[in-house]
């Protein structure tokens, strides 16, 4: 297939090209409908006299509805689309930007997706419908799956569906809320990805940052004690990187103590831990949850992270050791690889 593809760019070079630019305009359409040309010319950061040619053709050829409420695939679009697929990594350089990533990073196995999800919203989705398909192969009956809040994370939960897989599966949120919108953090996630799939879940309502002395009373609490349990047996691990001064901002951390972060080169977060470009821990919270060590004992332990802004997080995360799948997008792979 590499073969093939390599002769095709010789022979015409801008048929690659041509292709990429009509997948990623089905597949952010996919993503986003019904949308109107104006909205999706922003999302893909074209006009819309260009756009309005590819629209047209894709009109023509019956791969696109167009309607007053705006654009939506046709079930050929679609069918395309899964056809596509299993395509896509070859054809516009994915499975070789994995494959260096996986050498560089030294994780079992890294997909990338297309686009920059600091530039393209829809790219988050396709890192969550990717993270839906994933979850769904490793996931095995009567299973625990931590899970962390976040803006990727909320996207798996927005693309799993039923499957015999998750058939006794309980997913248990990893941390307390950040204090942020709800649909966002880690119980709500839970319950939302258990209603997806007809699992169940677990909630655990304490905050997230907390002081040392209200730590420990909550540690006594028995259904914080049965919920941490369940974390310590997670044999899946699902969640984000964070860039460590966003997520402290997040945390309402004073700027005292961003300052603090920043002098000791925190680059990500993860878990309540903020690390530095070596991977090494500089900071970490006191918090109730699944920690670091927990982390390292899961079977399969799934990060999802996409943006060149994500670059050096990702990298530094990556030091831990503690992760089997990596799920980015071609922004954060290219910033990594060019570092």
């Amino acid at each position: 297939m590499r073969r093939f593809i390599e002769m095709q760019q010789k022979l015409l070079p801008d048929l690659v090209d041509v292709m990429r630019q009509r997948y990623m305009l089905l597949r952010s359409i996919d993503h986003l409908q019904p949308i109107g040309r104006r909205a999706l010319a922003q999302e893909l950061q074209s006009t819309e006299r260009i756009l309005r040619a590819e629209v047209d053709l894709l009109k023509e050829t019956g791969l696109l509805h167009v309607t007053t409420a705006g654009m939506s695939l046709s079930e050929e679009g679609q069918r395309v689309l899964d056809e596509l697929e299993p395509l896509v990594g070859e054809l516009f350089g994915l499975t070789e930007l994995a494959e260096r990533l996986q050498r560089v990073l030294g994780i079992a196995e890294v997909i990338v997706v297309q686009g920059n999800a600091d530039h393209s919203p829809w790219v988050k989705q396709e890192l969550g419908r990717v993270g839906a398909r994933v979850l769904k192969q490793y996931v095995r009956e009567g299973d625990i799956v931590a899970v962390t809040g976040g803006t990727s994370i909320a996207s798996v939960a927005q693309h799993l569906t039923p499957a015999p897989a998750f058939k006794g599966v309980q997913f248990v949120p990893a941390r307390g809320g950040l204090g942020e919108r709800v649909e966002l953090q880690a119980n709500t996630l839970a319950s939302a990805m258990a209603a997806k799939t007809g699992g169940t879940y677990r909630l655990l309502h304490v905050p997230d940052r907390l002081h040392p002395e209200a730590l420990q009373s909550l540690l006594r609490e028995p259904q914080i004690k049965e919920v941490l349990a369940l974390l310590k047996h997670a044999r899946i691990v699902l969640h984000g990187i964070g860039d460590a001064v966003t997520m402290a901002r997040r945390r309402s951390y004073s700027e005292a103590e961003l300052r603090e972060l920043e002098q000791a080169g925190a680059v990500s977060e993860a878990f309540g831990y903020y690390f530095n470009e070596a991977g090494e821990t500089v900071h970490r919270m006191p918090t109730i949850g699944l920690q670091l060590e927990d982390v390292k004992k899961a079977e399969a332990v799934i990060s999802i992270a996409g943006g060149e802004s994500k670059a050096k997080a990702i990298l530094s995360f990556a030091k831990q050791s503690c992760q089997n799948v990596l799920i980015t997008d071609e922004g954060a792979a290219r910033a990594i690889l060019s570092a």
